[in-house]
């Protein structure tokens, strides 16, 4: 092998180094190796949120997180349905372990490699990453085409059938966590929220877990409400700006104006605990974004 002293391999002391100060390294074609708050991240520098956000920020929807280690910890099981690539799994992932478990659930193919990726760059061992859409009950549909080479927002992209494009299993969420317990199921599925609900009936009747769902369609908001409500739920608004001005790189530049995520936390009426300054979802009729 042909190489100048530059190319050597570095000692243990400059490795370490090293360590301390990169936090972005590009990859081959779009992707962007990432040290971030929660671990080391392969993003899209074409994603327009998630990607860009661990990218500049080193972070993707800290409050988020913030109000989710609060609600789980170790020896959990979690179920993620929509975990993109991963950013929320990580963190998730380590609050409950050794003995807790994570079921991350991811529709898009190659969404779903690079969550497995970042599972495997984190060293993680108790998720069980499941490449399939949650549904109201078990179905297949076509997946358009979706250029990843091109700017978009790839974790707002929904679960629409098409005449051609990537076949993609639907399932109910009955049928996807197989554990003794359930403490916490985190929604985000671009508007497909009440049919993951419907198709999880049973666990949440026999688990009663905390809800986190996202709810920032004005159209849904009201169906969404009203079903969560009917399985015996308190709920609380949680509107999250994807801005942190806190955030882990110390980036003062916000990219993201007053964009914010719109979720609601859900609690079962017989649980007890402090919501903090929480709104609550009053009335169904209401929206954030209305």
């Amino acid at each position: 092998m042909n190489g100048s002293a530059n190319d050597q391999e570095p000692n243990e002391e400059s490795a370490l180094h090293l360590d301390e100060v990169w936090r972005r390294r590009p990859l081959p074609g779009f992707n962007v190796l990432v040290r971030a708050r929660h671990g080391l991240f392969v993003t899209n520098r074409n994603d327009v949120y998630v990607g860009r956000s661990l990218i500049d920020y080193g972070e993707y929807s800290e409050p988020e997180w913030a109000l989710l280690s609060r609600l789980c910890g170790p020896g959990d099981v979690v179920v993620e349905v929509g975990a993109n690539i991963g950013a929320l799994t990580v963190p998730l992932a380590r609050a409950v372990a050794p003995a807790g478990r994570v079921v991350a659930v991811e529709f898009q193919p190659v969404i779903f490699q690079m969550l497995c990726a970042n599972l495997a760059l984190n060293g993680l061992l108790n998720v069980d990453a499941v490449n399939c859409a949650a549904g109201r009950q078990e179905s297949k549909v076509v997946m358009p085409h979706i250029d990843y080479g091109i700017e978009n927002n790839f974790g707002g992209v929904p679960l629409l059938s098409a005449a051609a494009g990537t076949p993609v299993s639907v399932r109910p969420l009955n049928e996807l966590c197989h554990h003794d317990r359930l403490r916490l199921v985190k929604i985000d599925v671009e508007g497909m929220e009440a049919e993951v609900i419907e198709g999880g009936r049973d666990l949440i009747r026999s688990f009663r877990p905390v809800l986190y769902v996202e709810n920032d369609r004005p159209g849904n908001s009201k169906a969404l409400i009203e079903l969560i409500r009917g399985l015996d739920y308190r709920l609380w608004w949680h509107p999250v700006p994807l801005y942190n001005p806190g955030n882990h790189f110390g980036n003062s530049r916000n990219k993201f104006g007053r964009a914010a995520s719109i979720n609601m936390l859900c609690l079962p009426a017989e649980a007890r605990g402090e919501t903090g300054d929480l709104h609550p979802v009053d009335d169904s009729d209401f929206h954030p974004l209305a």
